[in-house]
């Protein structure tokens, strides 16, 4: 039940409601003032009228629907007996605070009391909020350099043209491409040039244009690393009718044994840090990979997803800085700014351009125009380098504290992929399942995800994925404390 203290007073300065649609049978058997309680009741019940809502008068709400006063004050007065509806002596007639709990008095016709329905709303209460939450996927947002984005984002408002507020190209705003290609060329050895990048709305959309163009140019099966997160190319693959085939996974990234009998259009990597078990492709490898592609004629779409942040190791060059012909990049500002900018691009082969800005242009007529010229501003005066600078030793710290609380408490677990980015994965030993080490770390208040959902096919060995971004040193710690407890505790059994 929710408690009054919960919600909001609403009862100052409080006007009612101007209209209240209901539509009424005034040919069905029902009584109308029965109609009238059982519409409200249906919309106080959904949340469409919430607590402390004030209700149209009786008299107007009789006026627009057509009927006596009487028969409005008859149904207010039952809802208010039923504990959906508040009405005080010269005020409004409001939602009451407890209005979306169980009735205290049953609703007409009244029935018999019965334990489903009870059993039914226990179901449905969510599951309490875990204590700790390991989750992963985006950097720490509390961080945004607000005051050097909003300097940028006035500049850009004040000294854009008046016709870069009109419609783009599908390629998107020159300026941020110029200064995607001189950052990406400078920092992540790509090779690039402003006519060879297209501004998508986020890797999810990158992706899923580029599958459909390729599937428009023949092609019909996509690759995926084994593990990998597949869910932004599986639904366009299956909406093409494309096959989808896994390429196992080792230590360092993709197998490229399994590679060089590939049969595939297109393969999607991340070869400097995979995802999710944070493996990086050797030199060696990402040659085999190319040699792969320039051999069978398929593509590499290079997810560079989170290469900024690398702690103990030297920055490793993007692929397509090696085979600008074979090699698709994409990047994005999700885990570098904020996932909700949805902001992204590609590098694309030239034969690729033209049908995929085409493509772009069809979706959804080119992205927001200021937000572009904002990261452009951003980027092109180093406003990026020195985010980047600020957070990389506090993600740092952050990870070295998960390391240090996992030998501390759960030396059996094997870290891997610790070097870069805001996530490590933790490797069972066999004798832990994964399932259950998840569900027992719910209990004691913590949510951690498992590896087994990204997989195509079975492994033998399950683990754990530990996101870090958005947790202090401290909360970590004790994160790892309650997981320890957990594992204990299905040890124990």
């Amino acid at each position: 039940m929710i408690s009054s203290s919960s919600v909001p007073d609403l009862s100052t300065n409080l006007s009612p409601v101007s209209e209240l649609a209901i539509d009424l049978d005034r040919n069905g058997g029902d009584a109308l003032h029965r109609q009238i309680e059982a519409s409200i009741r249906q919309r106080i019940r959904s949340g469409a009228l919430p607590a402390g809502v004030a209700l149209p008068p009786t008299r107007a709400l009789a006026a627009v629907l057509g009927v006596t006063r009487g028969v409005v004050v008859e149904a207010y007065a039952q809802l208010v007996a039923e504990g959906y509806l508040t009405s005080r002596r010269g005020g409004y007639t409001q939602v009451a605070a407890a209005a979306t709990a169980p009735p205290s008095t049953p609703p007409r016709p009244a029935r018999p009391a019965r334990s489903r329905p009870a059993r039914t709303l226990l179901a449905l209460t969510p599951p309490p909020r875990p204590m700790v939450d390991f989750g992963y996927g985006r950097g720490n947002v509390a961080a945004f350099p607000r005051a050097a984005w909003l300097r940028s984002a006035r500049r850009a408002l004040t000294e854009a043209a008046d016709e870069r507020l009109g419609y783009l190209d599908g390629r998107g705003a020159v300026e941020l491409r110029s200064a995607l290609a001189a950052y990406l060329n400078r920092v992540r050895g790509t090779s690039a040039d402003p006519e060879t990048i297209v501004i998508t709305n986020g890797y999810a959309q990158a992706v899923s244009l580029l599958i459909g163009v390729l599937a428009a140019r023949g092609a019909r099966t996509v690759a995926v690393e084994d593990p990998s997160a597949s869910d932004d190319a599986r639904p366009t693959a299956q909406a093409h009718r494309l096959n989808m085939v896994g390429v196992p996974v080792g230590a360092d990234g993709v197998r490229v044994n399994a590679v060089a009998d590939l049969d595939a259009d297109v393969l999607i990597l991340t070869p400097s840090h995979q995802w999710p078990t944070g493996g990086v492709l050797s030199p060696q490898a990402r040659a085999a990979v190319l040699a792969w592609a320039q051999r069978t004629g398929a593509l590499v779409l290079e997810d560079d997803y989170d290469a900024e942040y690398r702690y103990d190791r030297a920055p490793i060059g993007a692929m397509q800085g090696l085979d600008p012909d074979r090699v698709v990049y994409a990047g994005t500002a999700s885990k570098t700014m904020a996932p909700g900018f949805r902001l992204g691009w590609l590098i694309l082969p030239r034969e690729l351009i033209e049908p995929f800005a085409e493509a772009k242009l069809l979706a959804d007529r080119g992205s927001p125009i200021l937000d572009q010229l904002t990261f452009a501003d951003f980027l092109s005066r180093g406003e990026f380098d020195r985010h980047l600078r600020r957070m990389r030793p506090m993600y740092r710290s952050r990870r070295d504290a998960l390391l240090a609380a996992l030998a501390q408490h759960l030396p059996g677990l094997e870290p891997a992929g610790i070097a870069a980015g805001l996530h490590l994965v933790a490797w069972l030993p066999q004798n832990l399942e994964e399932a259950a080490v998840i569900a027992a770390a719910a209990r004691e208040g913590v949510a951690v995800a498992g590896v087994t959902p990204y997989r195509l096919s079975p492994a033998p060995r399950g683990g754990l994925i530990f996101g870090y971004s958005n947790l202090n040193e401290r909360t970590i710690t004790e994160g790892i404390t309650r997981l320890a407890r957990a594992v204990d505790s299905i040890k124990d059994h």
